[in-house]
């Protein structure tokens, strides 16, 4: 027994040499000082001793597993004292770290891009309210009572003030038209920006919130054929050079003659797919000439002025642009989609 003692004494003694890390240490204290270990197998036949050497093989029992918890100790401490100075370590010749300071939401970005396209041939940018009234909002642009945009399921409407007023929130820019005409005498030329709501179900192609562009421009002899420019113009700035586009006759109750602008299907380039309908085509925004009963509302002469409008939602024009097919991608605000643009 003594002789097996000294024996795994001398185990334990070269074992240390090899300790230099957490596992080669885990393995020692698994092999020498776990429950299932040598020393404790030593423990369990020192039982069986007999009574004459019991008191020199309990000797070198303690004495053995002192050496090999010492050693367990040791090496604990240097691999932890080890560990500690690598994780404080700087190493210098490391790039420093990058801090992400954000980007603009792909709207914002549309937003600034379409007012600066206008904002290069003379347009102002203004600001209208996102709460209005039903003068504001339909009457003064002339859309009558019986329209079906007045309709509580189109429109959110709010509390009135117990007067004649009725609240809503804006279903489009163009009441900030009537706001500008107002308090202002032609010639103008403006673009307005801003968020719009409408009592729409979600779905791909739609929300009850969203943003839009309206333009304004009034003066002496303004013609569609200045309207159908500056349109042609910023078409090709924003979505380029090469796209094609064309106005069909539409109608809106504020301008008149009336119409809607459709640019080339980015994904088919005009053949025809499942995105445009298979009609080569894809619309981006409606405009006129503003109807002369505007003018009046306003306080304008329609027999000395007269002027043209628009209005282009962006979400919609951005889908166009980037090939999104899903409106809601926009506001779900996932990095991945968002770190694209």
């Amino acid at each position: 027994m003594i002789e097996k003692i000294e024996n795994i004494k001398k185990d334990i003694t070269e074992y240390g040499k090899q300790i230099i890390d957490s596992e080669s240490l885990e393995s020692f204290r698994l092999k020498y000082l776990s429950r299932k270990g040598l020393l404790n197998d030593l423990f369990e036949d020192f039982k069986n001793v007999d009574k004459t050497q019991k008191g020199a093989v309990g000797k070198a029992l303690n004495e053995l597993k002192s050496i090999a918890q010492t050693l367990f100790d040791e090496k604990y401490e240097q691999i932890q004292n080890t560990k500690s100075k690598s994780e404080n370590f700087i190493d210098n010749t490391l790039p420093g770290r990058t801090f992400n300071i954000g980007s603009k939401h792909l709207i914002s970005q549309a937003l600034e891009d379409i007012t600066n396209i206008f904002k290069s041939i003379g347009f102002k940018v203004a600001d209208g309210y996102e709460i209005e009234d039903e003068y504001h909002n339909f009457d003064a642009l002339n859309t009558p009572d019986y329209h079906p945009s007045r309709d509580m399921q189109d429109t959110f409407y709010l509390k009135s003030d117990g007067k004649d007023k009725c609240y809503l929130l804006r279903t489009q820019t163009s009441p900030a038209q009537v706001h500008i005409m107002k308090s202002q005498k032609p010639p103008l030329r403006v673009v307005i920006p801003g968020k719009c709501y409408r009592n729409e179900a979600i779905s791909a192609r739609s929300l009850s919130m969203f943003h839009q562009v309206e333009g304004l421009y009034v003066d002496k002899d303004v013609t569609f054929r200045e309207l159908k420019g500056t349109l042609d113009f910023f078409a090709k700035e924003f979505f380029g050079k090469d796209l094609k586009t064309r106005l069909r006759p539409s109608y809106f109750p504020f301008t008149e003659p009336s119409a809607e602008m459709d640019v080339e299907c980015y994904l088919c380039k005009g053949k025809g797919c499942r995105i445009c309908k298979y009609t080569g085509w894809l619309e981006i925004l409606g405009c006129g000439m503003v109807d002369p009963n505007v003018f009046e509302n306003v306080g304008y002469d329609p027999e000395e002025f007269t002027g043209f409008a628009f209005g282009m939602g962006i979400e919609r024009t951005l889908m166009i642009r980037h090939g999104v097919p899903d409106i809601r991608m926009f506001y779900e605000n996932d990095i991945r989609f968002l770190k694209q643009f």
